[in-house]
């Protein structure tokens, strides 16, 4: 990895509101750019950029201007899927989702100081991410959630707790419906920290909202 993840983890997800229309001249591109700035400069740990509608070429030119954005800062930018195109653009990985290639097939093609995320929802899929040689994994959704309710209902914290205590020293993130207020419910379950979309990106004082987040891990 080229920096480690020390828990309190802080993982801001972008919103993916862009489409296969949009191009850098428009609004939505600078948006995120300026988002992953300020992620950058709030001590954010990770960013993933997950705009799933953008062209290769677009998503491309957002990751190589987010990486140049949050280069003067230790935030981690990986890119949602797309294992060369972050290589390409000079991110620090990729996050892979369920449906992506194994972790173990990304981890031979970019070595070693590639860094892997997968998104999980049970304990053999969380496992196997580890065992593929990620270095850490998403477990959710934790909470109810909109973005998730497609993946079934709510896992919850015994659930997520189950999965952080088995794998030990391998970083379970919690993922769906955290909040400032049941932070500290996760982190008490053994969570090495916190992913969100809304939680982070919609932020008005992003740097104050990591400050209370890490804070709830005691």
């Amino acid at each position: 990895m080229p920096t480690p993840l020390a828990p309190p983890i802080t993982c801001l997800i972008t919103p993916g509101a862009t489409t296969s229309s949009t191009t850098p001249a428009d609004r939505e591109f600078d948006d995120l750019v300026a988002l992953v700035a300020r992620a950058s400069q709030a001590g954010v740990s990770v960013v993933q950029i997950r705009e799933k509608g953008l062209t290769p070429r677009v998503l491309y030119e957002l990751a190589a201007r987010c990486a140049e954005a949050a280069r003067a800062g230790g935030t981690l930018l990986l890119v949602n899927d797309r294992a060369d195109v972050a290589s390409a653009a000079g991110c620090h990985g990729v996050h892979l989702a369920t449906n992506s290639l194994e972790a173990a097939i990304v981890r031979r093609a970019f070595g070693p100081d590639f860094c892997v995320g997968v998104s999980t929802h049970t304990f053999d899929e969380a496992r196997a991410a580890r065992d593929g040689g990620a270095d850490f994994a998403l477990f959710g959704p934790v909470f109810d959630t909109p973005s998730k309710r497609a993946f079934g209902p709510p896992r919850g914290t015994a659930a997520l707790g189950e999965v952080a205590r088995a794998l030990k020293s391998f970083p379970v993130v919690a993922l769906g419906g955290v909040t400032e207020e049941n932070a500290g419910a996760v982190f008490a379950e053994g969570a090495a920290g916190v992913a969100a979309i809304r939680l982070f990106s919609g932020a008005a004082d992003l740097a104050g909202v990591v400050r209370r987040v890490r804070a709830a891990a005691g």
